[in-house]
């Protein structure tokens, strides 16, 4: 990919700048800036430049029609204030836009188009939707690396009609990968989490080869447990799951790579419940498992000590209750106090809000904001996002 940080003259150009700015709104009020925090540095080295910006990006799934609830004008205002300037909201229909006209209004250089998944050309990556959009340009910048999964008309096709560029966001993102899927330090450790192990067996699958070892936790686990006719209550679990669940062991022997699952449990009535430790063998009917217990959390521990690296997608229970949140955080403060002796990448919307609820960002390695692109990345996918600017 050509970085945007070699280009040397881009004063007075308009560089129209992808961004995933998809940020969690209620009320009119962001309650989480993570995602504007981290494309900070791509919009103050433009704006440094000289460069005319044009940002497109998006919020929630509107399928092609106005919805007043997902305009972007909380984030323009958000961002704002960040970069010290303002920042034009243009709601008029990107069809009636003139490349000469787009900054008549705007002193400052940074325009923000209204939510792209406005229209439904967006989505169906339509060429004569991209083509329109790379006209108002002169270069284009991905920066969205968590868009770079989608086969969208402002991330694929408009890198057919203009100059591409990659940002320093996504230069970030896809370097730290490289780390954990191709130039890895072992022994290397994933903690991997979510509800449904079929969903992640390709990534499970694409790991193992290149993992010494592979740690399931969360709703993930109750499959194994069930599999090897442990009690797990009324804990949710995915039927027939027995085959994947060999095919996983099977692999992971070929390729000496060992396989963890919790030890001991935590568990409640409901999810709103208080936390009881249990063994296995104590679990009642109406218990679900919510969490992991603390045999199992000085496993993880041990294992972390003898990794180099770590890579971290999933919470270990269910962390919006603060009862079964205590495994996530005790081992997000763990990896975070382990410093320069490991390295560490965390991706996924949940487990990101773990390390945030601690503010501890800065003590790993990197932090994804990307949810289904991380998984893919590492799933060993292409992304088109990415292709699309090689």
């Amino acid at each position: 990919m050509k970085s945007i940080e070699k280009l040397e003259n881009i004063e007075n150009k308009n560089v129209i700048l992808r961004l995933d700015l998809n940020v969690p709104i209620k009320n009119d009020k962001i309650i989480d800036t993570n995602r504007i925090d981290k494309i900070i540095p791509t919009l103050n080295f433009l704006v440094k430049k000289k460069a005319k910006v044009i940002i497109i990006s998006h919020i929630g799934r509107p399928h092609g029609k106005i919805v007043k609830e997902l305009s972007l004008k909380p984030v323009s205002l958000c961002i704002k204030d960040k970069i010290k300037r303002d920042v034009i909201l243009l709601k008029e229909n990107i069809f009636n836009l003139n490349k000469k006209d787009i900054f008549k209004n705007s002193s400052d250089g940074v325009v923000l188009l209204e939510n792209i998944r406005f229209y439904p050309e967006e989505e169906a990556n339509d060429d004569k939707f991209s083509e329109k959009l790379a006209s108002l340009g002169d270069i284009y910048v991905n920066d969205a690396f968590s868009c770079s999964h989608r086969d969208h008309a402002s991330v694929t096709k408009i890198t057919n009609h203009i100059p591409s560029y990659s940002g320093i966001q996504i230069n970030t993102e896809v370097n730290a990968l490289k780390k954990i899927t191709t130039e890895i330090k072992k022994p290397v450790t994933c903690i991997i989490g979510g509800s449904k192990i079929s969903s992640k067996i390709n990534i499970i699958k694409n790991l193992i080869p290149k993992f010494n070892n592979i740690i399931i936790v969360g709703a993930m686990a109750n499959n194994i447990f069930k599999y090897q006719g442990l009690k797990i209550g009324k804990s949710i679990y995915e039927n027939n799951i027995g085959r994947i669940i060999q095919e996983i062991f099977n692999y992971a022997e070929k390729y000496e790579c060992n396989i963890y699952f919790p030890k001991d449990v935590k568990v409640g009535k409901k999810l709103n419940d208080k936390s009881i430790e249990k063994e296995f063998r104590e679990i009642e009917d109406d218990d679900m498992i919510l969490d992991v217990g603390s045999k199992t959390l000085v496993e993880i521990k041990k294992i972390i000590d003898n990794s180099s690296t770590l890579l971290w997608n999933g919470p270990l229970g269910y962390f919006e209750n603060s009862n079964f949140s205590s495994g996530s955080l005790e081992v997000a403060k763990y990896i975070a106090n382990r410093g320069d002796k490991i390295f560490s990448v965390v991706g996924g919307g949940d487990t990101v809000s773990v390390v945030n609820s601690l503010n501890i960002n800065s003590k790993f390695n990197f932090v994804s904001t990307a949810g289904g692109a991380f998984l893919e990345y590492i799933e060993g996918k292409v992304l088109p996002g990415i292709k699309a600017l090689n």
